[in-house]
Protein backbone atom coordinates (compact mmCIF):
# COMPACT_ATOMS: atom_id res chain seq x y z
CA UNK A 1 0.00 0.00 0.00
CA UNK A 2 1.63 3.26 -1.39
CA UNK A 3 0.55 6.60 -1.30
CA UNK A 4 2.09 9.78 -3.49
CA UNK A 5 3.32 11.89 -0.72
CA UNK A 6 5.80 13.98 -2.53
CA UNK A 7 4.77 18.20 -2.80
CA UNK A 8 4.86 18.38 -6.85
CA UNK A 9 1.56 15.90 -6.49
CA UNK A 10 -0.60 18.99 -6.44
CA UNK A 11 1.15 21.07 -9.08
CA UNK A 12 -1.43 22.22 -11.76
CA UNK A 13 -1.23 21.67 -15.76
CA UNK A 14 -3.39 21.48 -18.73
CA UNK A 15 -3.40 17.49 -18.58
CA UNK A 16 -4.30 17.58 -14.90
CA UNK A 17 -7.76 18.64 -13.37
CA UNK A 18 -7.85 20.51 -10.92
CA UNK A 19 -10.08 20.56 -7.30
CA UNK A 20 -10.47 22.60 -4.52
CA UNK A 21 -8.64 21.54 -1.42
CA UNK A 22 -7.44 22.87 2.25
CA UNK A 23 -3.86 21.63 2.18
CA UNK A 24 -2.08 21.92 5.62
CA UNK A 25 1.40 23.19 4.71
CA UNK A 26 2.87 22.16 8.50
CA UNK A 27 2.53 22.52 12.03
CA UNK A 28 1.12 26.07 13.42
CA UNK A 29 -2.03 27.76 13.87
CA UNK A 30 -4.69 28.22 11.49
CA UNK A 31 -2.57 29.88 8.80
CA UNK A 32 -1.38 26.65 7.85
CA UNK A 33 -4.88 25.49 6.33
CA UNK A 34 -4.71 26.68 3.02
CA UNK A 35 -7.67 26.87 0.53
CA UNK A 36 -6.78 26.34 -3.22
CA UNK A 37 -6.44 24.74 -6.37
CA UNK A 38 -4.70 21.86 -6.62
CA UNK A 39 -4.42 18.68 -9.15
CA UNK A 40 -6.87 16.00 -8.46
CA UNK A 41 -5.71 12.70 -7.93
CA UNK A 42 -5.79 9.50 -9.97
CA UNK A 43 -6.54 6.09 -8.43
CA UNK A 44 -3.51 3.42 -9.01
CA UNK A 45 -4.86 0.23 -10.60
CA UNK A 46 -6.09 -1.20 -7.06
CA UNK A 47 -7.76 1.82 -5.72
CA UNK A 48 -11.24 4.27 -6.71
CA UNK A 49 -11.46 8.01 -7.06
CA UNK A 50 -14.08 9.34 -4.55
CA UNK A 51 -16.50 12.38 -5.54
CA UNK A 52 -16.30 13.78 -1.83
CA UNK A 53 -20.11 14.71 -0.49
CA UNK A 54 -18.87 15.48 2.95
CA UNK A 55 -15.71 15.25 5.27
CA UNK A 56 -16.12 14.81 8.73
CA UNK A 57 -14.43 16.74 11.30
CA UNK A 58 -12.39 15.55 14.45
CA UNK A 59 -10.00 16.89 17.15
CA UNK A 60 -7.13 14.05 15.19
CA UNK A 61 -7.35 16.89 12.47
CA UNK A 62 -6.44 19.68 15.32
CA UNK A 63 -3.94 17.81 16.77
CA UNK A 64 -1.98 17.03 14.14
CA UNK A 65 -1.99 20.38 12.50
CA UNK A 66 -0.73 21.73 16.12
CA UNK A 67 1.95 18.55 16.28
CA UNK A 68 0.18 17.58 19.94
CA UNK A 69 1.15 14.11 19.29
CA UNK A 70 5.00 15.03 19.87
CA UNK A 71 6.31 13.80 23.08
CA UNK A 72 7.55 17.98 24.01
CA UNK A 73 3.97 18.44 24.05
CA UNK A 74 2.49 18.18 27.63
CA UNK A 75 -0.05 19.84 27.60
CA UNK A 76 -4.51 19.72 26.02
CA UNK A 77 -5.05 20.47 22.42
CA UNK A 78 -6.31 24.05 23.50
CA UNK A 79 -2.91 24.45 25.41
CA UNK A 80 -0.73 23.49 22.40
CA UNK A 81 -3.03 25.69 20.17
CA UNK A 82 -1.85 28.70 21.84
CA UNK A 83 1.79 27.64 21.97
CA UNK A 84 1.01 27.55 18.04
CA UNK A 85 0.47 30.87 17.99
CA UNK A 86 3.18 32.22 19.64
CA UNK A 87 5.83 30.00 18.52
CA UNK A 88 5.10 27.67 15.80
CA UNK A 89 7.54 25.07 15.35
CA UNK A 90 7.87 22.29 13.28
CA UNK A 91 7.65 18.79 15.14
CA UNK A 92 9.60 16.01 13.44
CA UNK A 93 7.01 13.36 15.97
CA UNK A 94 4.16 15.20 15.87
CA UNK A 95 1.98 13.14 13.78
CA UNK A 96 0.09 9.69 14.47
CA UNK A 97 3.44 7.54 12.73
CA UNK A 98 6.13 10.22 13.88
CA UNK A 99 6.37 12.59 11.28
CA UNK A 100 3.39 14.17 9.55
CA UNK A 101 4.18 14.53 5.44
CA UNK A 102 3.68 18.19 5.29
CA UNK A 103 2.27 19.47 2.35
CA UNK A 104 -0.69 17.13 2.49
CA UNK A 105 -4.76 17.06 2.94
CA UNK A 106 -6.50 16.24 6.13
CA UNK A 107 -9.44 14.86 6.18
CA UNK A 108 -9.95 11.51 8.18
CA UNK A 109 -13.65 10.91 7.93
CA UNK A 110 -14.91 10.92 4.15
CA UNK A 111 -18.47 9.72 2.31
CA UNK A 112 -18.81 10.42 -1.36
CA UNK A 113 -19.29 8.74 -4.56
CA UNK A 114 -16.68 6.28 -6.15
CA UNK A 115 -16.14 7.72 -9.63
CA UNK A 116 -13.53 5.49 -11.22
CA UNK A 117 -11.55 2.57 -10.58
CA UNK A 118 -8.09 1.53 -10.66
CA UNK A 119 -7.70 -1.64 -13.49
CA UNK A 120 -7.37 -4.30 -10.52
CA UNK A 121 -9.92 -2.60 -8.35
CA UNK A 122 -13.58 -3.43 -7.79
CA UNK A 123 -15.18 -2.21 -10.99
CA UNK A 124 -18.57 -2.60 -9.46
CA UNK A 125 -17.98 0.06 -6.91
CA UNK A 126 -17.83 2.47 -9.82
CA UNK A 127 -21.61 4.87 -8.82
CA UNK A 128 -22.17 3.43 -5.32
CA UNK A 129 -22.21 5.57 -2.04
CA UNK A 130 -19.34 4.92 0.24
CA UNK A 131 -18.11 5.35 3.75
CA UNK A 132 -14.16 5.23 3.47
CA UNK A 133 -12.13 3.55 6.35
CA UNK A 134 -9.92 5.48 7.87
CA UNK A 135 -7.70 3.14 10.16
CA UNK A 136 -5.54 1.22 7.41
CA UNK A 137 -3.77 -2.04 8.56
CA UNK A 138 -1.34 -2.34 5.88
CA UNK A 139 0.49 -5.70 6.91
CA UNK A 140 -3.16 -7.13 7.65
CA UNK A 141 -5.07 -7.60 10.56
CA UNK A 142 -2.49 -9.57 12.87
CA UNK A 143 -0.08 -6.72 13.00
CA UNK A 144 -0.70 -3.59 14.72
CA UNK A 145 0.66 -1.58 12.06
CA UNK A 146 -1.46 1.04 10.91
CA UNK A 147 -2.05 4.04 8.81
CA UNK A 148 -4.50 6.80 8.99
CA UNK A 149 -6.25 8.92 5.82
CA UNK A 150 -6.00 12.30 6.51
CA UNK A 151 -2.52 11.66 8.93
CA UNK A 152 -0.44 9.57 6.90
CA UNK A 153 -1.48 10.09 3.47
CA UNK A 154 -4.05 12.74 1.51
CA UNK A 155 -7.44 12.79 3.09
CA UNK A 156 -11.18 14.01 2.65
CA UNK A 157 -10.73 17.93 2.76
CA UNK A 158 -11.04 18.23 -0.72
CA UNK A 159 -13.32 17.72 -4.05
CA UNK A 160 -12.15 14.39 -4.62
CA UNK A 161 -9.47 11.65 -2.75
CA UNK A 162 -8.05 8.33 -3.51
CA UNK A 163 -8.28 5.21 -1.32
CA UNK A 164 -7.35 1.68 -2.05
CA UNK A 165 -10.77 -0.13 -2.97
CA UNK A 166 -10.88 -2.54 -0.41
CA UNK A 167 -10.78 0.50 2.41
CA UNK A 168 -14.51 1.68 0.08
CA UNK A 169 -17.63 0.12 2.00
CA UNK A 170 -20.79 0.88 0.13
CA UNK A 171 -23.51 2.16 2.87
CA UNK A 172 -27.37 2.09 2.16
CA UNK A 173 -29.02 4.45 4.43
CA UNK A 174 -31.29 6.99 4.22
CA UNK A 175 -28.88 9.64 5.93
CA UNK A 176 -27.43 12.47 4.35
CA UNK A 177 -23.45 12.72 3.14
CA UNK A 178 -22.99 14.67 6.12
CA UNK A 179 -24.52 12.85 8.56
CA UNK A 180 -22.77 9.34 7.02
CA UNK A 181 -19.23 11.42 7.68
CA UNK A 182 -19.91 11.84 11.19
CA UNK A 183 -19.33 7.96 11.38
CA UNK A 184 -15.67 6.83 10.68
CA UNK A 185 -13.50 8.35 13.26
CA UNK A 186 -15.69 8.91 16.24
CA UNK A 187 -17.57 5.33 15.57
CA UNK A 188 -14.75 3.51 14.71
CA UNK A 189 -12.34 4.39 17.82
CA UNK A 190 -15.17 4.09 19.98
CA UNK A 191 -16.43 0.48 19.00
CA UNK A 192 -12.72 -0.67 18.45
CA UNK A 193 -12.60 0.49 21.92
CA UNK A 194 -15.48 -1.30 23.34
CA UNK A 195 -15.33 -4.20 20.73
CA UNK A 196 -11.59 -4.96 22.23
CA UNK A 197 -12.74 -4.58 25.61
CA UNK A 198 -14.87 -6.75 25.29
CA UNK A 199 -18.16 -4.72 26.29
CA UNK A 200 -21.15 -7.01 26.61
CA UNK A 201 -24.92 -7.41 28.21
CA UNK A 202 -25.29 -5.99 31.97
CA UNK A 203 -21.91 -4.85 32.21
CA UNK A 204 -21.31 -1.52 34.12
CA UNK A 205 -19.42 1.10 31.31
CA UNK A 206 -17.97 4.33 32.54
CA UNK A 207 -17.74 6.41 29.66
CA UNK A 208 -16.00 10.17 30.33
CA UNK A 209 -16.15 13.06 27.89
CA UNK A 210 -19.42 11.73 26.92
CA UNK A 211 -20.74 14.86 24.79
CA UNK A 212 -17.87 14.54 22.61
CA UNK A 213 -17.90 12.52 18.78
CA UNK A 214 -16.12 9.18 20.19
CA UNK A 215 -17.69 9.90 23.85
CA UNK A 216 -21.34 10.02 22.53
CA UNK A 217 -20.46 7.09 20.00
CA UNK A 218 -18.85 5.56 22.61
CA UNK A 219 -22.55 6.10 24.94
CA UNK A 220 -24.37 4.37 21.80
CA UNK A 221 -22.34 1.53 20.92
CA UNK A 222 -22.66 0.51 24.78
CA UNK A 223 -25.92 0.57 24.83
CA UNK A 224 -26.60 -0.99 21.83
CA UNK A 225 -24.41 -4.24 23.55
CA UNK A 226 -26.95 -4.56 26.58
CA UNK A 227 -24.27 -2.50 29.17
CA UNK A 228 -25.08 -0.40 32.21
CA UNK A 229 -24.04 2.91 30.87
CA UNK A 230 -22.61 5.94 32.91
CA UNK A 231 -21.56 9.16 31.04
CA UNK A 232 -19.39 11.94 32.36
CA UNK A 233 -20.28 15.85 30.81
CA UNK A 234 -21.51 18.69 31.86
CA UNK A 235 -25.01 20.04 33.19
CA UNK A 236 -25.68 21.60 29.97
CA UNK A 237 -25.28 18.47 27.77
CA UNK A 238 -27.09 15.61 30.35
CA UNK A 239 -30.36 15.69 29.30
CA UNK A 240 -28.90 15.53 25.30
CA UNK A 241 -26.39 12.11 26.55
CA UNK A 242 -29.25 10.92 28.58
CA UNK A 243 -30.94 11.04 25.52
CA UNK A 244 -28.19 8.80 23.79
CA UNK A 245 -28.96 5.79 26.01
CA UNK A 246 -26.72 7.11 29.35
CA UNK A 247 -28.24 5.34 32.65
CA UNK A 248 -26.56 7.88 34.42
CA UNK A 249 -25.06 11.05 33.98
CA UNK A 250 -22.35 12.14 36.05
CA UNK A 251 -21.58 15.96 36.28
CA UNK A 252 -17.98 17.09 35.46
CA UNK A 253 -16.58 18.01 37.97
CA UNK A 254 -18.10 16.06 40.60
CA UNK A 255 -15.96 12.49 41.95
CA UNK A 256 -16.96 9.42 39.88
CA UNK A 257 -16.06 7.55 43.05
CA UNK A 258 -18.26 9.08 44.90
CA UNK A 259 -20.94 8.62 42.55
CA UNK A 260 -20.55 5.21 41.42
CA UNK A 261 -18.34 4.10 44.59
CA UNK A 262 -15.12 1.90 43.99
CA UNK A 263 -14.72 -0.67 42.55
CA UNK A 264 -18.24 -0.06 40.59
CA UNK A 265 -17.79 -0.44 37.17
CA UNK A 266 -16.48 -3.35 34.45
CA UNK A 267 -15.42 -1.18 31.93
CA UNK A 268 -13.84 2.70 31.80
CA UNK A 269 -14.06 3.87 28.22
CA UNK A 270 -11.46 7.35 29.19
CA UNK A 271 -10.59 9.72 25.86
CA UNK A 272 -9.93 12.51 28.57
CA UNK A 273 -7.25 11.52 30.58
CA UNK A 274 -5.68 14.58 32.17
CA UNK A 275 -6.31 15.22 35.85
CA UNK A 276 -9.31 12.97 36.42
CA UNK A 277 -7.47 9.57 35.73
CA UNK A 278 -6.68 8.41 38.71
CA UNK A 279 -10.41 8.17 40.00
CA UNK A 280 -11.24 6.47 36.58
CA UNK A 281 -8.71 3.30 37.66
CA UNK A 282 -10.50 3.51 41.37
CA UNK A 283 -14.13 3.03 39.93
CA UNK A 284 -13.10 0.12 38.15
CA UNK A 285 -13.67 -2.98 39.74
CA UNK A 286 -11.23 -6.05 40.57
CA UNK A 287 -10.03 -7.58 37.06
CA UNK A 288 -11.69 -4.60 35.15
CA UNK A 289 -10.33 -3.05 31.68
CA UNK A 290 -9.84 0.68 31.35
CA UNK A 291 -9.33 1.46 27.30
CA UNK A 292 -8.31 4.76 25.71
CA UNK A 293 -7.30 6.22 22.58
CA UNK A 294 -7.36 9.84 23.32
CA UNK A 295 -6.13 12.64 26.09
CA UNK A 296 -8.48 15.82 25.49
CA UNK A 297 -8.23 17.00 28.86
CA UNK A 298 -3.72 16.28 28.38
CA UNK A 299 -1.46 13.43 28.02
CA UNK A 300 0.16 13.30 31.03
CA UNK A 301 -1.05 11.30 34.53
CA UNK A 302 -1.22 10.34 37.53
CA UNK A 303 -0.83 6.61 37.57
CA UNK A 304 -0.33 4.79 41.11
CA UNK A 305 0.77 1.48 39.87
CA UNK A 306 -0.50 -0.40 43.31
CA UNK A 307 -4.00 0.47 41.98
CA UNK A 308 -3.18 -0.88 38.62
CA UNK A 309 -1.39 -4.33 39.80
CA UNK A 310 -3.05 -4.65 43.39
CA UNK A 311 -6.49 -4.97 41.66
CA UNK A 312 -5.44 -7.05 38.29
CA UNK A 313 -6.74 -3.85 35.96
CA UNK A 314 -5.95 -3.97 32.71
CA UNK A 315 -5.34 -0.90 30.57
CA UNK A 316 -5.90 -1.28 26.67
CA UNK A 317 -4.54 1.76 24.21
CA UNK A 318 -6.21 1.19 21.35
CA UNK A 319 -5.33 2.58 17.69
CA UNK A 320 -5.77 0.34 15.01
CA UNK A 321 -8.96 -0.69 13.87
CA UNK A 322 -9.71 -4.57 14.33
CA UNK A 323 -11.12 -6.13 11.35
CA UNK A 324 -14.94 -6.56 12.83
CA UNK A 325 -15.04 -2.85 13.37
CA UNK A 326 -15.77 -0.87 10.47
CA UNK A 327 -18.19 -4.08 8.67
CA UNK A 328 -19.85 -3.70 12.03
CA UNK A 329 -20.82 -0.03 11.78
CA UNK A 330 -22.16 -0.18 8.07
CA UNK A 331 -24.32 -2.72 9.61
CA UNK A 332 -25.61 -0.88 12.39
CA UNK A 333 -26.36 1.74 10.66
CA UNK A 334 -28.21 -0.16 7.53
CA UNK A 335 -30.07 -1.89 10.83
CA UNK A 336 -31.16 1.02 11.81
CA UNK A 337 -29.33 0.70 15.39
CA UNK A 338 -27.09 3.89 15.79
CA UNK A 339 -27.58 6.92 14.94
CA UNK A 340 -25.63 10.32 13.55
CA UNK A 341 -24.81 13.18 16.05
CA UNK A 342 -24.09 16.01 12.85
CA UNK A 343 -23.93 19.05 15.32
CA UNK A 344 -23.54 21.71 11.97
CA UNK A 345 -21.61 21.88 8.93
CA UNK A 346 -19.32 24.38 7.12
CA UNK A 347 -18.96 25.28 3.74
CA UNK A 348 -14.96 23.60 3.38
CA UNK A 349 -13.42 27.30 2.81
CA UNK A 350 -14.76 27.92 6.47
CA UNK A 351 -12.26 25.36 7.78
CA UNK A 352 -10.56 27.44 9.94
CA UNK A 353 -13.85 29.01 11.50
CA UNK A 354 -15.50 25.58 12.09
CA UNK A 355 -11.89 24.37 13.81
CA UNK A 356 -12.41 27.45 16.09
CA UNK A 357 -16.10 26.88 16.99
CA UNK A 358 -14.86 23.16 17.51
CA UNK A 359 -12.75 24.03 20.28
CA UNK A 360 -14.93 25.38 21.99
CA UNK A 361 -16.74 21.98 23.01
CA UNK A 362 -20.04 23.59 23.35
CA UNK A 363 -21.41 20.82 20.80
CA UNK A 364 -22.63 17.26 21.14
CA UNK A 365 -21.23 15.13 18.56
CA UNK A 366 -19.35 15.94 15.39
CA UNK A 367 -18.86 18.84 12.24
CA UNK A 368 -18.82 18.16 8.80
CA UNK A 369 -17.57 20.28 5.63
CA UNK A 370 -19.18 20.47 2.48
CA UNK A 371 -16.71 20.75 -0.31
CA UNK A 372 -18.20 23.28 -3.29
CA UNK A 373 -20.48 21.25 -5.55
CA UNK A 374 -22.33 24.69 -7.92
Amino acid sequence: MTFDTRPERFDLSPDRPAMKAVVTTGNGGYDRLVYRDVARPAPGPEAVLIRVGAAGMNNTEINTRLGWYSASVTTDTLGAAAAAKTAPAQKADGGWNAATPFPFIQGTDCCGVVVEAGSRADQTLVGQRVLVRACMRPAGFASPENIWMGSDFDGAFAQFVTVPANEAFPVSCDWSDAELATIPCAYGTAENMIHRAGVGKDMRVLVAGASGGVGSAAVQLAKRRGARVSAITTADKAAAVRALGADDVILRGEDPITALGRGAVDVVVDNVAGPGFPAMLNVLKRGGTLVSSGAIAGPIVALDMRVFYLNDLTLIGCTAWDEPVFPNLIAYIERGEIRPLLTRTYPLDRIAEAQEEFLKKTHIGNFALIPPWD
